[in-house]
């Protein structure tokens, strides 16, 4: 079975992300051999990175906070990712950047996708976290949700969220399919090395 995580990466008062962040879900938990998460940073307070020694630093030992130690147990356990990503004036809301700057080898050699809403669609946001990472060493996928202000306005203007979210299905697939090709390619190539 293959563990994919989604990341819903906004912890604002009525956001908008869980609304997608369950609708990629349901779209992964339809497919065959795949055992879908969510990870939502709701669920993981986690202090801004204060640490004195980097995730990346090889021998560094485990940091002593719970919320730490679950968040990079969670992302561990995972194969693959889905993050749902808010734009902030032109980049990702600042908690999900420091959800992803506690962890390090447990992101390395792994496909991330993405689904993201804001502004031109969270295309600028979805830019910043591809160049994320590939410094953390995973594989962005090319195919991505960039969902139309339609369907983020649907949010706040009490439309029907479950139609617009329906407009970007083709979309969807053509992400799960490419995650899943490279998280299948990827697994493999892990437990040979």
């Amino acid at each position: 079975m293959t563990t994919v995580s989604i990341i819903i990466g906004s912890t604002r008062e009525a956001r908008f992300g869980d609304k997608p962040g369950r609708w990629i879900f349901d779209h992964l938990a339809r497919r065959a051999g795949v055992t879908a998460k969510l990870l939502d940073l709701r669920d993981y307070p986690l202090p801004f990175f204060d640490q004195a020694v980097p995730p990346a630093m090889p021998g560094r030992p485990p940091y002593a906070n719970e919320v730490v130690q679950r968040w990079t147990a969670a992302i561990g356990a995972s194969d693959a990712f889905i993050v749902v990503a808010a734009e902030y004036n032109f980049g990702p809301p600042a908690v999900l950047k420091n959800a992803i700057d506690w962890v390090y080898p447990e992101w390395n050699r792994k496909p991330v996708g993405f689904v993201s809403y804001g502004s031109a669609g969270g295309t600028r946001s979805v830019q910043q976290l591809r160049e994320l990472a590939v410094e953390l060493q995973m594989a962005p996928i090319r195919s991505a949700v960039h969902l139309p202000r339609e369907t983020l306005m649907a949010h706040f203007t009490g439309g029907d969220i479950p139609s617009a979210l329906a407009k970007s299905d083709a979309d969807a697939g053509r992400l799960l399919d490419d995650l899943l090709w490279w998280a299948n390619a990827l697994e493999v190539a892990r437990a040979g090395a």
